[in-house]
């Protein structure tokens, strides 16, 4: 088996087109087959950098995701006065507790992060000073109501455009008071927000969330030396509870593998004749690992292995192998733990045999793009037949497969990866107009494809 990781390319730029831009993508003749080691997962990376900035003493992460995204992320902290020492995938963060934060001199930009510009208003919620965080035109249309009104009412003054709806925000943080938040919508970005502050207010804070999100946050409280638990239903409704504290304390953290990485090339083995890849190092957390019950339900060859920890995250290897697909339905309760992952359940259920139902996913509406309108696109350019709805899409499986087409991205990273793996699926390839834009979570995908067996 050949490694993928092994030979890293360092983006994506001119594949298939000569320079940038747009790409394409033939079919892979001859299956994919092989071992490949995603890159760090996006999640955890954003995290681990966002916490070791407040930690008690310098905090050591190891494979971290060297991307657009995450980098922006350091970023940030190095703008409130955080240190953050880089040497490829391992990185030390300087950090000083929550008292070591500084005022940005400079307003802080998240680029095309919708995980910071949710997250950092929470980091700083305690502190006395203003913070104002804008992105590109992507996360200026993201809506920040759901973040800013439970800040609020924490006792943080906020502001946002539109209505304190949309970014530029400012936030300007002082003392906060615990209280309880009902969510009407499940999103680990809110979640992971309000935790934040609830670490400095005064009591516990309550959070109810309509159907259990990625836990990625509570595992590093915990790891951290803090107090969070939930109560309710584990794939359900619930309400997660967290403690003030003293400070966090952690030597060192590693940053598993990405699934929603992985995830291309486990969907791309089942639907390429003569497939069999292994992702190696693969996160494993039960959070996030949602698409893997959905793709046994359509009959995927699907085999996985639990190796190690990687801190508070589980890792694995995950086997995938060319499977005759069904159609099946993913409805609102299974959607926040395959959040990120359902363009991929829209293009297997498009070669799927029967009608494929995605319900309750409103929320693809306000991703990198409208993730439910670019997929109708990308299916619709494949021949496909979608019925598209404002919560979700009908699919009517062709397994007999596409000839190709051409793709808009819409600047989307996911999309892009998708119309990748599309074409590598197809009998004559697809073009997508911007390749560019997968570096935003991960730079190597093409080098890993291409490795793997695609061209």
């Amino acid at each position: 088996m050949t490694d993928g990781g092994a030979q890293p390319s360092g983006g994506v730029a001119g594949v298939g087109s000569g320079r940038g831009g747009a790409c394409a993508f033939p079919p892979a003749r001859a299956g994919l087959n092989g071992s490949v080691r995603v890159p760090g997962d996006k999640s955890v990376s954003h995290r681990a950098v966002l916490f070791g900035a407040v930690n008690d003493g310098p905090l050591h992460v190891s494979g971290f995701l060297c991307s657009a995204d995450t980098l922006a992320t350091v970023e940030a902290v190095r703008a409130l006065g955080v240190d953050v020492k880089e040497a490829g995938t391992d990185l030390v963060v300087c950090g000083a507790g929550w008292e070591g934060l500084r005022e940005p001199a400079d307003v802080v930009d998240v680029k095309n992060s919708g995980t910071l510009i949710r997250l950092l208003p929470g980091l700083v919620a305690s502190s006395a000073f203003l913070c104002i965080l804008t992105g590109d035109a992507s996360i200026r249309r993201r809506p920040m109501a759901r973040v800013l009104r439970p800040l609020r009412a924490m006792g943080v003054s906020v502001a946002g455009r539109g209505n304190d709806t949309l970014p530029p925000i400012a936030v300007r943080g002082g003392s906060l008071r615990g209280m309880r938040h009902e969510m009407q919508v499940a999103s680990a970005q809110v979640k992971s927000c309000i935790m934040l502050a609830g670490l400095r207010a005064e009591g516990p804070t309550e959070i109810c969330e309509p159907a259990a999100s990625r836990d990625h946050t509570e595992r590093i409280i915990r790891y951290a030396g803090g107090r969070v638990e939930r109560e309710g239903d584990a794939k359900g409704p619930g309400i997660v509870r967290v403690w003030p504290v003293d400070g966090l304390r952690m030597d060192s953290l590693t940053v598993p593998g990405d699934f929603s990485s992985a995830a291309f090339f486990i969907v791309a083995a089942s639907l390429i004749e003569g497939s069999e890849v292994t992702v190696e190092n693969a996160g494993l957390n039960p959070s996030r690992t949602g698409l893997l019950a959905v793709l046994r339900r359509m009959g995927a060859s699907l085999r996985v292995e639990e190796t190690a920890a990687a801190g508070p995250e589980p890792v694995g290897r995950i086997i995938a192998a060319t499977s005759a697909l069904k159609a099946t339905d993913v409805g609102a309760d299974e959607v926040p733990n395959v959040i990120d992952e359902l363009p991929l359940f829209l293009l297997a259920a498009a070669k799927a045999e029967g009608v494929s139902h995605l319900r309750g996913a409103a929320e693809l509406r306000a991703k990198e793009s409208d993730r439910l309108g670019a997929m109708a696109a990308l299916l619709r350019a494949l021949g496909v037949d979608v019925v598209e709805h404002p919560d979700g899409m009908d699919v009517h499986g062709r397994p007999e497969g596409w000839t190709g087409g051409q793709i808009a991205t819409q600047a989307d990273h996911r999309i892009a990866m998708c119309a990748a793996i599309a074409g590598a699926a197809s009998s004559k390839g697809t073009i997508i107009d911007d390749a560019d834009c997968i570096a935003v979570s991960y730079p190597d995908f093409v080098h890993h494809l291409e490795v793997l067996g695609g061209r």
